[in-house]
């Protein structure tokens, strides 16, 4: 399928205003990068706890950040989920042993400021333990005779009911669990004296220690470098060492720009950006690889044209295959990063920024390269010293000055 035929762009006749709009970022991304002391690192890399909380209704989320800074030290992030009534709490920590300290501390101070039960279970937060230890005596007391494994059974479907959608965790009327298998009028005339429903529920809890921070941190780094210097290798061995040279250049600036820019915008790196960035990492030199094939083979057929001019044919009769597979990929990155929620903003961020990064390089970067490149070498030939070959005379005597 081909969106363009025959087309006859300029392309490397436009470099220069991409090329100083690459500084530009490159300069911009670096110079935040040496503000900010670096990389603004998730809990992935930094080590700390994330409870993911699900409120009833709109989170108060200066209250909460109010009711958390005064129980627990050093820096706290409250993030809203986008359209929903979901909030990530996240704190950053120093030693291991506080670890489930600042997890406890941040279930606590949910339960003080939020949960208000009047010394009830909260039905929303309880484990398959809890429920089961507060509803055993009670039940018996009722008149309902259950032994260990049917309660243990109860318990488990009334849990199951709270967590599948749409409540997902969060019970709204205790009389909808006489929709539950085993919930008799009984057994919820006994939920409803022993429990109560609060108006959040914790569904997650993400701990990560700072040792096992530092080694994603290190092997994050060391899976990107090995990418590019094994893409490196193939590249030099496929084509020629400046083809592959070009190639790492042109990923090694996509990469650098897309981190940048985190920095600017003030975006934390986790695990799945490092996924993302992998991922252009891979897209990037796959582009490039389509354009420099087409070259070697246009190199082959025309070998008396200009290499600028050879290198814009090129590009011209591999445009659709770039748009089609350039344009639908970000058009799908954009989803994820309009539609795609908190959770996927800066892993559709670094999709967005990187396919746009990517595809310019592949034309206006990696190309480039080849053309400075043989301008260069065409330098040294012209300065190259010519030999003088020795003065002979001929056989009447007169001396002949010779060049080789």
């Amino acid at each position: 399928m081909e969106f363009f035929k025959q087309t006859d762009f300029d392309f490397l006749g436009k470099k220069w205003p991409f090329i100083i709009l690459s500084l530009i970022l490159t300069a911009a991304g670096l110079m935040s990068l040496y503000l900010k002391g670096g990389p603004i690192y998730g809990i992935d890399f930094k080590g700390g706890a994330v409870v993911h909380v699900k409120f009833l209704h709109e989170p108060p989320v200066s209250k909460l950040r109010s009711a958390l800074s005064a129980r627990i030290k050093g820096d706290i992030s409250i993030v809203q989920v986008s359209g929903t009534n979901e909030v990530l709490i996240g704190t950053e920590i120093k030693d291991e042993k506080a670890l489930n300290t600042n997890r406890q501390l941040i279930v606590e101070t949910l339960q003080s400021t939020f949960g208000v039960t009047g010394g009830k279970l909260d039905l929303n937060n309880a484990s398959e333990q809890t429920l089961t230890d507060r509803l055993r005596e009670p039940l018996q007391k009722n008149g309902v005779s259950l032994n260990d494994q049917q309660l243990q059974n109860l318990a488990q479907a009334i849990l199951r009911y709270r967590n599948t959608p749409p409540r997902s965790g969060l019970i709204t009327n205790i009389g909808e669990l006489s929709s539950v298998p085993g919930v008799t009028p009984a057994v919820l005339k006994t939920i409803e004296q022993e429990c109560a429903l609060g108006p959040f529920t914790i569904r997650e809890v993400e701990m990560v220690g700072p040792k096992v921070g530092s080694e994603l941190r290190t092997k994050a780094i060391e899976a990107t470098l090995y990418a590019l210097g094994g893409m490196l290798v193939y590249i030099a061995f496929r084509f020629e060492w400046i083809y592959g040279v070009a190639a790492v250049v042109a990923v090694f600036h996509d990469t650098i720009i897309t981190i940048g820019l985190f920095s600017i915008f003030n975006k934390e790196i986790n695990l799945t950006v490092i996924a993302a960035l992998l991922t252009l990492v891979g897209y990037s030199m796959n582009d490039t690889i389509v354009v420099f094939d087409r070259i070697r083979e246009n190199l082959k057929l025309l070998r008396r044209e200009p290499l600028e001019s050879l290198i814009n044919k090129s590009v011209n009769q591999t445009l659709s295959r770039t748009v089609l597979t350039s344009g639908l990929t970000f058009l799908t990155a954009l989803s994820l990063y309009l539609f795609g929620g908190q959770v996927l903003n800066s892993f559709s961020f670094a999709l967005v920024v990187g396919i746009i990064v990517g595809t310019y390089s592949s034309i206006f970067i990696a190309s480039p390269i080849l053309i400075f490149w043989q301008s260069f070498i065409e330098k040294r030939k012209k300065r190259a010293p010519v030999p003088v070959v020795a003065p002979t005379r001929e056989p009447g005597g007169k001396k002949v000055v010779g060049r080789r």
